[in-house]
């Protein structure tokens, strides 16, 4: 068998980590194997070992790539009014409809929180880091003002799972707004509470 050239195996680990991130936000890590992953990436289970040595390995990178996929336009903004609005932009999407029924699209933290804080190792530090840079990315000011960002994070995941659990359109728009009314009073009041 031929060997795989860097850029191949590049492009491979990028769609295993697509398929991974996707079907762990979907299914759950527990529900999902190391086999499902591969082919829903279109390759043969042989082929893991190559790019990860254990599936808590793959978790943690699936975790960190679906971060950086979730903030990138936040990190490409450019200080000041540009990185404002990406912000403001991804506060808009995370609150939507659309990231609620989404969940293999959508926040590892609201997906996988849950499952990930009775484990120990490289997942549950993947998403201890995801908290500190979602955390970095809502301070738009850049005055490092944590725990208004951790304030933000809190209602903004809260508001999503609580979402996903709700049995009609009219609760989930309910918790959907009763989030972006808390993100207003977060976003304009802090100063004054501080």
């Amino acid at each position: 068998m031929p060997r795989m050239s860097a850029a191949e195996k590049e492009l491979s680990h990028k769609r295993i980590l697509d398929a991974a991130a996707r079907l762990f936000r979907e299914r759950g890590v527990a529900s999902t194997s190391v086999s499902d992953v591969m082919s829903a990436a279109d390759m043969t289970h042989g082929g893991f070992y190559r790019h990860f040595s254990s599936k808590n390995d793959l978790v943690a990178a699936a975790f960190a790539h679906a971060v950086d996929e979730a903030l990138q336009d936040i990190d490409r903004a450019d200080p000041g009014p540009d990185r404002q609005a990406a912000v403001e932009a991804y506060i808009e999407r995370y609150l939507s409809r659309e990231h609620v029924a989404e969940r293999g699209k959508g926040c590892p933290l609201a997906a996988l929180a849950g499952e990930l804080s009775r484990v120990s190792g490289p997942p549950r530090e993947a998403a201890a880091d995801a908290m500190g840079r979602m955390a970095r990315a809502l301070d738009e000011a850049g005055d490092a003002d944590t725990l208004r960002s951790i304030a933000l994070i809190s209602l903004m995941l809260g508001s999503v799972v609580l979402a996903r659990l709700a049995t009609s359109d009219e609760e989930i728009s309910a918790v959907a707004e009763a989030g972006r009314t808390g993100v207003e009073i977060i976003l304009q009041g802090w100063d004054d509470k501080a």
